[in-house]
């Protein structure tokens, strides 16, 4: 199959700006005393979620993360104090993950430094940030939907 040099070159484009800008944010939270950005993402999905709790293997595909990745992760932030286990009724091996007080507390002292970090690192390169985010759901769309997509057998 052939990418032409202006999609390849969007494409690394796309990757750059993702690595260097996360890892900019997490060395500012890291500056900070704050823990990086993964555990933001991790915390503000559980905020954000009904009941402020998902199963783990849910947790895990809000946020591109393996189920064991995930499970391991949830242990950290358990440990921390963070978050805290629940059985799921009826599953004997099912667990939701449930933001604690202190997680919520957590998000409250990180977001200032991220919503920075998003400001100055993000925002004023993004002209258009609608028609961004609408190319950028379309490519995760693309991306969900490939594993069960039949190749037509035209290249």
């Amino acid at each position: 199959m052939r990418v032409s040099e202006d999609t390849l070159g969007a494409w690394r484009a796309f990757l750059n700006a993702h690595a260097l800008a996360t890892k900019r944010i997490s060395r500012d939270l890291a500056q900070a005393g704050l823990p990086d950005l993964t555990w933001y993402d991790v915390l503000w999905t559980l905020y954000r979620a009904e009941g402020r709790r998902l199963r783990i293997r849910e947790l895990a595909g809000a946020v591109v993360l393996s189920s064991t990745g995930m499970t391991r992760f949830v242990d950290r932030l358990e440990a921390a104090g963070l978050v805290r286990r629940e059985a799921v009724p009826g599953d004997r091996r099912g667990a939701y993950a449930v933001i604690t007080k202190e997680g919520i507390d957590l998000l409250r002292k990180m977001w200032p430094i991220y919503a920075r970090g998003i400001a100055t690192y993000f925002g004023p390169a993004v002209e258009d940030a609608g028609a961004l985010r609408s190319a950028l759901d379309g490519i995760a769309e693309a991306a969900s939907g490939a594993g069960t997509a039949q190749s037509s057998g035209h290249s």
